[in-house]
């Protein structure tokens, strides 16, 4: 999937006028023309398309330059033995039914394109794998995206607009780092005035690229790598939690641990003590909360307070 995205992102540029999933569709649709063989004439699919000859040979030139095509006496072919060849492995077979049914959560366009493009490399239709993933749809900001990554990869700076509780509407010049999902929804992480930050992916606006260069940090990909949700924190040390877990808590965490988890002492009832080293206490919070009241807080304390205070204030509402 990485290397459709690839070079389906590359070359997008601010104030592109055509719409972003047109773009998606139509090199889809040219991938899959060279992939069965065809030879493509440049003025043709230009009138196809409604689009410029010189905007298909820019199809050809970089954003499908990642595949093995060339061009001859002015037709575009696939190299032969470079095709996207239907997979015939049942393990491939499968990783590919299970991105379809990830992409399907994703839903709008991205879902859309997605389908066409495995079901040119997939075997068959029917699809044993279902997957519930409630993830937001992005395709409306497909052209930011294309933006963002072409400024991780080129290391330059972003501007844009953005707003939140603290400080309204303002502009900022961002450091992007990486997009990133958690729980479903898409953020950007990136530096500013030196700090990290996340910005919620779907209210950032006025996108620009800047000719501005910076420096990446190779820790943030360990950062992120060890980040439980959003609230991670890049400046404060991390810190351990010590957790209880009864016998039923016990078979979900040992079966999907969290990042930086470690087991302290099992025990024959079933139970389990495991550490989690965290920088913000909303990392852990919202787990305690959830799995009430199947896991409680140890160490330190003071998260436990916090968990039994609110879950005093909320029984006193629900009472009134």
């Amino acid at each position: 999937m990485n290397i459709y995205r690839k070079s389906v992102f590359k070359g997008v540029r601010v104030g592109y006028k055509h719409n972003y999933d047109k773009i998606l569709i139509r090199l889809t649709t040219i991938l899959a023309k060279l992939n069965d063989g065809e030879a493509l004439s440049v003025k043709e699919l230009a009138e196809e398309f409604n689009v410029s000859s010189k905007t298909i040979q820019r199809d050809f030139n970089e954003r499908l330059s990642a595949f093995h095509i060339y061009q001859d006496k002015r037709l575009w072919k696939m190299q032969e033995g470079f095709s996207i060849e239907k997979t015939k492995s049942l393990e491939e077979q499968l990783v590919l039914e299970i991105l379809e049914k990830m992409t399907e959560s994703i839903g709008g366009s991205f879902a859309r394109t997605s389908h066409q493009l495995l079901s040119k490399i997939k075997n068959e239709d029917f699809n044993p794998i279902y997957t519930k993933l409630n993830i937001e749809d992005i395709s409306d900001k497909f052209d930011y995206i294309g933006m963002i990554e072409q400024a991780i990869k080129e290391k330059r700076e972003l501007e844009c607009s953005y707003k939140n509780d603290r400080e309204g509407i303002f502009t900022a010049f961002i450091q992007p780092l990486k997009i990133v999902n958690y729980e479903g929804f898409w953020y950007l992480v990136a530096l500013r005035d030196d700090y990290v930050e996340k910005y919620y992916l779907k209210t950032i606006s006025n996108l620009k690229l800047t000719d501005r260069i910076f420096e990446v940090s190779p820790k943030i990909d360990k950062m992120l790598n060890d980040s439980i949700n959003i609230w991670f924190q890049s400046d404060v040390e991390p810190f351990k939690v010590k957790i209880y877990a009864d016998e039923v808590a016990t078979k979900y965490f040992k079966r999907r641990a969290l990042p930086t988890q470690s087991i302290e002492s099992l025990h024959q009832s079933g139970t389990m003590e495991f550490i989690v080293k965290i920088t913000h206490e909303m990392e852990i919070i919202p787990i305690i909360k959830y799995w009430i009241p199947h896991l409680r807080v140890l160490e330190p304390a003071w998260i436990n307070d916090i968990v039994d205070e609110e879950l005093e204030i909320y029984l006193k509402k629900k009472d009134t």
